[in-house]
């Protein structure tokens, strides 16, 4: 396919990005960290850590794992915390050490964790005390020898430190770090580091960075071996689409998505610490006011999320009152960004809310809309710098340009393949390098994507395709909504027919007003059949909507 996108680029956004820049993920961390050593790098819960802190600590943490524990370069250092200031310490530490990062999410439960350590093989945790228990439980069935516990205090000074850390123990009755074997704390970690010399390391562009592991909607999770190259080459890429808009060593980014999580990871921290921004890490996004009070207290000028996070400031009085004058971008992903969510972030910021579209195998992103957008465009954007996208049927084969098939995408940052599966590899890696995204898209004359849908999320109505996202596109503008998602049911008449849960915004909401909405955008047979109220909906770590967990609590399966 010609890259017809390119006529649609940003002025001063290249066609291609160089991916040897660096050599390495440490390469980069030591140009920022010589660059903006005295500028703020994070802030957490009130506490602020400078690019010169953050370089030594994480060399403290390096030398830990190195000259302490005599960890083989390679070996897999796994990550089970929030968003706190140490995580960057560990993970800038263990990548500056030739070391290979395993994120866990702490709300793992112990099944999860326990699958994901023992595929990885990682034989170094370094989790919150809040979350000691979930590892006691399975810590004897993996091939974990070495734990770091990190406390909430940690990064506080005495007497704060204590305080914090006697409520979380006592007060909050956590699971003691002692009940865990062979543990020392994030602390003397650093303490015994900062005593040892960190010796060079050969890590290179084919290195492995992160065993980034997937959501497991189909069953287990795997793990997508991401290499150096792939995490430097989307970061050059994301750099080259925001730069026109953006100063280096002058953001302030907002990171309320965890940084486990591929998005905030590449996205709000490796392309903002090339940049030297300076960046709040939000512990728990979900306490929305509390959010909210943190965003008063800074002049943030960028923020990150996905659809469920912005609708949910949008429902806040507190957030329709902040000073937005310093805000330069905004960007949802991770999920569709909804038309009624993304027109009223522009009505309250004055700010178009921009769509970027990726996946864990791509580092993440592949497409972005242009910045200069001034609506919601209802695509997912252009396909960024290096990156080749082509949209093909079930033969394999290319379709012209606004025909439906799979969307497949081509780029320095596609992964290596999924880690100790490659069968499965395989199946999504073509011979010709695409990667099967499994989502089912569009492409128009001037190169914009719009994503349709997932397959298996379709629904077959009469023969008639329904796609969820466009039925809840349409819901999602009713003004007593403030939630839904939508699934397909079976039914004796038409073979399947459409559901909706819905969230209510206004309480006198009700079922027959919905549908009536639906009759006036739809066409009849994409109208919901069935209608289910809610008072939320399931949801994943980062507030994705989970539509196989509705399925199957409508097909009674557990």
């Amino acid at each position: 396919m010609d890259r017809v996108w390119l006529q649609s680029y940003q002025a001063g956004v290249p066609a291609e990005i160089d991916p040897n820049e660096f050599q390495s993920l440490g390469d980069l961390f030591e140009k920022s960290f010589s660059l903006y050593r005295d500028r703020i790098a994070y802030i957490n819960r009130g506490i602020a850590m400078s690019y010169g802190e953050l370089d030594t600590r994480s060399r403290d943490f390096a030398a830990y794992l190195q000259a302490v524990l005599k960890l083989p370069i390679g070996s897999r250092i796994a990550l089970m915390m929030p968003n706190i200031l140490q995580y960057p310490i560990c993970m800038f530490g263990a990548l500056r050490a030739g070391y290979v990062v395993v994120n866990c999410n702490p709300l793992y439960t112990p099944r999860e964790l326990e699958h994901q350590l023992k595929d990885s093989g990682a034989e170094t945790i370094v989790i919150l005390e809040n979350f000691a228990h979930t590892l006691e439980r399975v810590i004897f069935r993996t091939q974990v020898k070495h734990v770091v516990v990190a406390r909430l205090g940690d990064m506080s000074t005495f007497p704060k430190s204590a305080a914090i850390n006697f409520v979380v123990k006592y007060v909050r009755r956590m699971v003691p770090a002692w009940r865990l074997p062979f543990h020392v704390g994030f602390c003397t970690a650093l303490s015994k580091g900062a005593e040892c010399d960190v010796s060079p390391v050969g890590v290179n562009h084919d290195s492995l960075a992160f065993l980034q592991y997937t959501g497991g909607t189909t069953g287990l999770s795997k793990g997508a071996m991401l290499t150096h190259r792939n995490i430097l080459a989307n970061l050059a890429q994301a750099h080259a689409w925001i730069k026109p808009v953006i100063t280096e060593g002058g953001e302030f980014i907002v990171t309320a998505l965890p940084l486990y999580h591929i998005f905030a990871l590449t996205a709000n921290c490796f392309t903002f610490v090339k940049i030297g921004a300076s960046n709040l890490l939000i512990t728990n996004p979900r306490d929305i006011p509390a959010l909210v009070a943190e965003l008063a207290k800074y002049p943030f000028t960028v923020i990150t999320g996905v659809n469920t996070l912005f609708n949910a400031l949008l429902n806040n009085e507190d957030f329709k009152a902040l000073d937005f004058s310093k805000l330069k971008l905004s960007m949802g992903g991770g999920m569709a960004v909804q038309q009624a969510v993304a027109e009223k972030w522009k009505r309250t910021t004055g700010l178009p809310l921009i769509e970027a579209y990726g996946l864990t195998e791509t580092s993440p992103a592949a497409t972005i809309n242009p910045l200069h957008c001034a609506e919601y465009t209802g695509s997912i954007g252009l396909p960024i710098p290096s990156t080749e996208v082509v949209i093909r049927n079930d033969d394999g084969d290319d379709v012209p340009l606004g025909q439906r098939g799979e969307l497949c995408i081509r780029g320095p940052q596609v992964m290596k393949g999924y880690y100790n599966r490659p069968e499965e590899t395989a199946g999504v890696l073509m011979p010709d390098g695409y990667l099967h995204t499994g989502d089912i898209a569009v492409m128009d004359s001037k190169g914009y994507v719009r994503i349709v849908d997932r397959k298996k999320d379709m629904i077959l109505v009469s023969g008639f395709n329904v796609f969820p996202s466009e039925v809840e596109n349409v819901v999602a503008m009713h003004p007593g909504v403030l939630e839904v998602a939508t699934i397909g049911v079976p039914d004796e008449r038409s073979g399947e027919a459409v559901k909706i849960f819905v969230v209510k915004k206004d309480s006198a909401l009700t079922a027959t007003e919905l549908v009536a909405h639906c009759r006036e955008l739809l066409t009849a047979y994409k109208v919901p059949s069935h209608v289910e109220f809610r008072t939320d909906l399931p949801k994943s770590n980062v507030g994705k909507v989970l539509r196989r967990e509705l399925r199957s609590a409508a097909s009674g399966k557990s």
